[in-house]
């Protein structure tokens, strides 16, 4: 079985411009996510996928530095750039799992990505779609989806709703009743701590974090950055007034959750 990780990116957020390539210790943001990623045990290949803006060029840049699969597509169509990339991102074939991930989460855990993809290839019965963010339990940041090529394909060809194309999931998880959805939660209620990159005082929190954990276990997980924040909690209070974009897909998959009784999942 094939597994592809697509992480989307670009250099044109709104509230912190070039954020993916900003650098800790030497090394961008989307550096060290790649790098996290590209230990999970369960993926076989692992794909940028970014605008075909000239703003983006350097992203592409050191996609090819980096030797990963790089795939350009729209801007505004994020869900035709993602299917594209899953698409083309195998030299022959196409993959049985797509794992979606945002270039904003250098804190990813690789055994958390293993997790999910697990429970979207191992669930009896099977799902079609997996996540770990809906409801939320695990910190910002570490937000993984996986779902199954056919599914990804089913919605590039049908969805409409612009915030569909924008948003890439959401034609998949609001309709329960069609695509079955599995769910990893945390085991404990992890939703209060923000670890992704949107604002200057994210990457404050994110670089002393790197800066604190890196250099001496550069393969940390997320009880890692856990102790450390209790160790330091002044850390935290660094981004402690950042307000999260109103999630509206929580609000819809929730209660289409709460509809639905053929939702599944582990936990």
């Amino acid at each position: 079985m094939s597994v592809v990780a697509v992480i989307q990116a670009r250099m044109t957020s709104t509230r912190l411009p070039g954020k993916v390539l900003m650098e800790v210790l030497g090394k961008p943001m989307l550096g060290y996510q790649i790098e996290r990623v590209t230990r999970a045990k369960r993926l076989d290949r692992v794909v940028i996928a970014t605008t075909t803006n000239a703003t983006d060029d350097p992203i592409a840049a050191f996609a090819r530095q980096a030797g990963i699969g790089l795939h350009r597509g729209s801007e505004q169509d994020v869900l035709g750039r993602v299917a594209e990339a899953a698409r083309t991102s195998l030299p022959t074939g196409v993959p049985k799992t797509i794992v979606r991930l945002t270039g904003d989460c250098p804190l990813i855990d690789p055994g958390l990505i293993d997790v999910v993809v697990a429970c979207l290839t191992d669930s009896v019965p099977p799902v079609d779609y997996a996540s770990n963010a809906i409801p939320r339990s695990w910190p910002i940041g570490l937000d993984v989806e996986a779902m199954t090529f056919e599914a990804l394909m089913q919605a590039d060809l049908e969805a409409t709703d612009p915030y569909d194309r924008e948003h890439v999931t959401p034609f998949l998880y609001r309709q329960p009743n069609r695509f079955r959805l599995g769910h990893v939660p945390s085991p404990e209620p992890l939703a209060q701590h923000r670890w992704t990159l949107d604002e200057r005082s994210d990457f404050e929190l994110l670089s002393a974090i790197l800066t604190a954990l890196y250099p001496s276990k550069p393969d940390f997980g997320y009880r890692d950055v856990l102790d450390l924040l209790a160790d330091r909690p002044d850390l935290a209070r660094l981004n402690a007034g950042v307000a999260q974009k109103t999630r509206r897909f929580e609000d819809i998959v929730n209660k289409a959750l709460a509809q639905d009784s053929d939702a599944t999942g582990p936990g």
